[in-house]
């Protein structure tokens, strides 16, 4: 099963698709409300009426009224980076009051639109490699690191660190961290053992299998999801730590939904537990960081989660350093494009929206942009201009003076 409902008689699942989907298409339709639009990033590049949020939902009026089918509009689907700002400017989501809890689902609805097109055998060239080549090696095929992307290598970013296999508490380490920027779970790691936290590897881990079930090949994804959870059960892991919001994502929405009430797992989100561990004592950051920066939101954090405050309180605990803040609403507008696998179909407008991002940065007179998404620091270092780029972890490894940690 797909995870668009196939019903009998409907072979290519659209019409699951649309009674699942009609509800929300007909709120957002015939709401006349446009104001999901200049908070998107791609909209805000293409200014483009297909691209736009109110778009993705009036397809499925009109393929509900046999007016189009997915076929016609699986590539505009292609732009859209999963953030989740235009989820939080709508009316309708607004109107709840509790608008982290109660939402437009549009980003949920680009995952099944594109879910239907794989389903159908209509697949996004990129992707279609990109996936081939996870389910090859294992993990994602990310580029521009010196590690090998293979299962050989998937734990070289924690050589010299002496770190177990197993244990009830797990670091998963996402792909982009296992072999590009090395440097962000080698600070994770160093900051665990300085505080005292016992963790473990895993035997094998496999991508995490968010990126698949985002281009729309779910069945892919589950079996990610699957090996890695059998992995976790395997090694008697009852609790994961993860630095990275796309695993975060995958852990809390994805994998539940899968498994159901067998899924019985903590996922534990690393910027959280940073700042418990600070405030408690348990992470003295005693080397003065002279830096003058900004904070840049993770979509799937901020927007997606309503994670704002713990990163905040992290870099304002960090002594020597200046933080010129921008608040989180305001960055509902801001997004490094790096989500939902638009660098791999769309590189240019993921530059594009890279750019502007650090544009706002650098207007606010600072040498250094943090983040706590390894996924959206390789664009923002591409288009970094005098800027330099950082992790929150590997920033707060400096001011705790941990070795090699930056």
């Amino acid at each position: 099963m797909s995870s668009t409902e196939r019903t009998d008689g409907d072979d290519d699942g659209t019409a699951g698709f649309v009674a699942q989907w009609r509800n929300g298409a007909y709120n957002c339709f015939s709401s006349g409300h446009k104001f999901c639009r200049e908070v998107c990033p791609v909209m805000q590049v293409t200014r483009n009426e297909v691209h736009t949020p109110t778009a993705f939902h009036a397809n499925v009026v009109a393929m509900e009224k046999g007016l189009l089918d997915i076929a016609d509009v699986a590539r505009d689907y292609v732009h859209c980076t999963g953030c989740g700002a235009c989820e939080l400017r709508c009316p309708n989501t607004l109107f709840t009051g509790d608008f982290y809890r109660f939402r437009t689902r549009t980003v949920q609805l680009v995952k099944a639109a594109r879910a239907l097109a794989v389903d159908q055998g209509i697949h996004q060239p990129g992707w279609q490699r990109w996936v081939e080549e996870t389910d090859r090696q294992r993990s994602e095929p990310v580029l521009g690191g010196e590690v090998p992307v293979s299962q050989d290598h998937v734990r070289d970013w924690a050589a010299g660190l002496d770190l177990p296999v197993g244990g009830e508490t797990i670091l998963f380490c996402d792909c982009e961290g296992a072999f590009h920027r090395t440097s962000v779970p080698r600070a994770a790691a160093k900051i665990l053992k300085a505080a005292g936290v016992e963790f473990g590897l895993m035997r094998e881990q496999w991508c995490c299998g968010g990126p698949a079930a985002e281009m729309g090949y779910v069945e892919r994804a589950r079996e990610f999801a699957r090996h890695n959870v059998d992995d976790w059960r395997a090694v008697g892991a009852k609790r994961i730590i993860v630095f990275d919001p796309h695993d975060y994502i995958s852990f809390t929405e994805d994998y539940p939904s899968y498994f159901g009430d067998a899924y019985d797992f903590e996922i534990v989100l690393f910027v959280e537990l940073l700042a418990e561990l600070i405030r408690d004592g348990r992470l003295p950051l005693t080397n003065p960081v002279e830096r003058t920066v900004t904070y840049h939101d993770a979509c799937r954090l901020n927007k997606r989660k309503g994670i704002h405050a713990a990163p905040r309180e992290v870099l304002r605990a960090i002594p020597g350093l200046t933080f010129k803040d921008v608040d989180h609403v305001t960055q509902w507008s801001y997004c490094s494009g790096a989500g939902g696998g638009l660098p791999i179909e769309r590189p240019d407008l993921t530059a594009e929206i890279s750019r502007r991002r650090v544009a706002k940065a650098a207007a606010l007179d600072v040498d250094t942009l943090v983040s706590a998404c390894v996924w959206s620091e390789r664009p923002l270092t591409e288009q970094r201009g005098q800027l330099e780029i950082m992790d929150l972890l590997e920033i707060v490894a400096l001011s705790a003076g941990l070795e090699d940690a930056a």
